[in-house]
């Protein structure tokens, strides 16, 4: 890691007049690249690098392609020899989804996200002219193909998980027929494939722009709009779902300059929806039920609630009797309950007491009748309080949570708690008991305990909603320590 970032420090000095003051490593997202802001006296500038050359060189050409005719995008301002690197226009840290989550059902967001649907026109319509499309990832157009592998993953890791009968012949036929419809649309532009709100950037004057869409390709128009107004985590109101679709057809419409048959548009739309929730379902079926990633399998009841009201509010035009029997069984109330979690109330007895410690001081004791729960040791995680710049620092500090989470097993090790308590506490919540202890234990009980106590109460307060008692035992003594020190 630290020979990738002498490399971007030589290539911004190749580029740029202006020394760097600092550089700050970013929280990694879902795919192997890596990010740095680089910050100088005037401004900051993102630094990618990234292993898979091919992407690089589509997100580098799909930049140069839009920026040109003017489109939401960030201009790409130097790439090294052996294109593993490139510096790019930071837009900085606010994203659609923070302001949503943020602010909540505002006049102001819903601005945000018309000004998001006219730039998406534009970004599909004008950025489409004299595309290559050659240049393109993967496939170079979203298909029957493409589909039929989004319905695909859908029942090979969320629906044959459930192990409820259905005819499989019959199903894959309609899932031909659905890919038929959907594949043979009337319009055609570039697709930016993975269009939600955690890839729209909002500067501070409120100007949308669009990042990591290097996996695009041409595709209907009426897919993008699907993944941003049904994206389960941003989980928008109906009437904002309406309205805003209306948004975006009348700005597609300005956008190529004639009308659109809106009832064979809006037909699509909901076709693409369709295929857009069973995707998500199959990717949470994946993550969760196979790899057993504990956040994943929290985000399946709300996937299903959104694949409930499209079922019974919404019509794609095109007979699939099997494939809506199986969609049926899907938004079943059994199928709905057995993904939804317990959840305690008010009156629920259970408290969940979590503590982080050092060994070096011992196992904080269990004051209640049960005379202790888990105990996990977290010495296998490497420590940050080995590295000078942490030492001062703890779990709570952003800077070790990125080291934690971005260079050691962390995650992984987190992943295997959750799955392990979550069984105490829903059976604990269930049979009305009273405690739960949880210890996290490391060395000092400064940096990976406190981090990991931390993750878990959150964990537990959002999934159950359980009452938490929360304490750093040593993270305490630590602080008094230090602060003792600048007297």
């Amino acid at each position: 890691m630290q020979q990738n970032i002498e490399r971007i420090r030589q290539l911004f000095s190749t580029c740029f007049q202006e020394p760097i003051n600092g550089l700050d490593k970013l929280p990694q997202a879902g795919s192997e690249r890596h990010y740095f802001r680089i910050h100088t006296a005037n401004k900051t500038y993102i630094a990618t690098y990234g292993e898979n050359l091919k992407e690089n060189e589509t997100f580098i050409y799909f930049s140069g392609h839009f920026k040109k005719k003017g489109l939401a995008v960030p201009d790409i301002y130097c790439i090294n020899k052996d294109k593993n690197i490139y510096i790019q226009e930071d837009f900085g840290d606010v994203s659609l989804l923070s302001r949503l989550e943020t602010e909540g059902f505002t006049d102001a967001v819903y601005e945000l996200y018309k000004q998001s649907l006219t730039e998406l026109a534009r970004l599909q319509v004008e950025g489409h002219e004299d595309l290559n499309y050659k240049k393109c990832l993967t496939n170079s157009s979203f298909g029957k193909q493409a589909i039929l592998a989004d319905l695909l993953y859908f029942k090979y890791y969320f629906l044959d998980a459930l192990r409820r009968p259905y005819d499989k012949q019959k199903l894959l036929e309609d899932f031909e027929a659905l890919s038929n419809y959907l594949s043979h649309t009337e319009y055609k532009y570039f697709m930016f494939r993975d269009f939600q709100s955690r890839n729209i950037m909002i500067t501070p004057d409120n100007n949308v722009h669009f990042i990591d869409y290097q996996g695009g390709m041409k595709g209907a128009p009426q897919y993008d709009a699907a993944s941003l107004l049904w994206q389960a985590r941003a989980n928008l109101r109906d009437d904002w779902k309406q309205g805003l679709l209306e948004h975006y057809m009348n700005a597609f419409e300005q956008t190529v300059g004639e009308s659109i048959d809106r009832d064979t548009f809006r037909s699509q739309y909901n076709g693409y929806v369709l295929i857009r929730l069973l995707q998500v379902l199959g990717a949470y079926g994946f993550r969760g039920l196979f790899e057993r990633k504990a956040q994943f399998l929290t985000s399946i009841p709300l996937a299903l609630s959104n694949l409930k009201w499209f079922f019974n509010n919404q019509t794609m035009g095109i007979a699939v009797p099997e494939f809506k029997k199986v969609l049926e069984i899907c938004v079943s109330n059994e199928v709905i309950d057995q993904f939804t979690p317990v959840q305690a109330t008010a009156d629920t007895p259970l408290v969940v007491t979590i503590n982080s410690f050092s060994y070096k001081k011992g196992i904080p004791p269990d004051a209640t009748e049960n005379g202790g729960g888990y105990v996990f040791d977290m010495r296998g995680i490497l420590n940050p309080g080995r590295i000078e710049q942490y030492k001062t620092l703890s779990g709570q500090d952003k800077a070790v949570k990125d080291f934690l989470e971005q260079q050691t097993e962390m995650l992984t090790f987190l992943n295997g708690v959750y799955s392990i308590v979550d069984i105490s506490v829903t059976d604990y919540i269930k049979r009305s008991f009273a405690s739960l202890m949880i210890n996290f234990g490391c060395t000092g009980g400064q940096h990976r305990s406190v981090y990991a106590a931390d993750a878990l109460a959150r964990h537990l307060r959002n999934k159950f909603n359980v009452k938490v008692n929360l304490n750093h035992t040593n993270r305490e003594n630590w602080v008094k320590q230090q602060n003792s020190g600048k007297d």
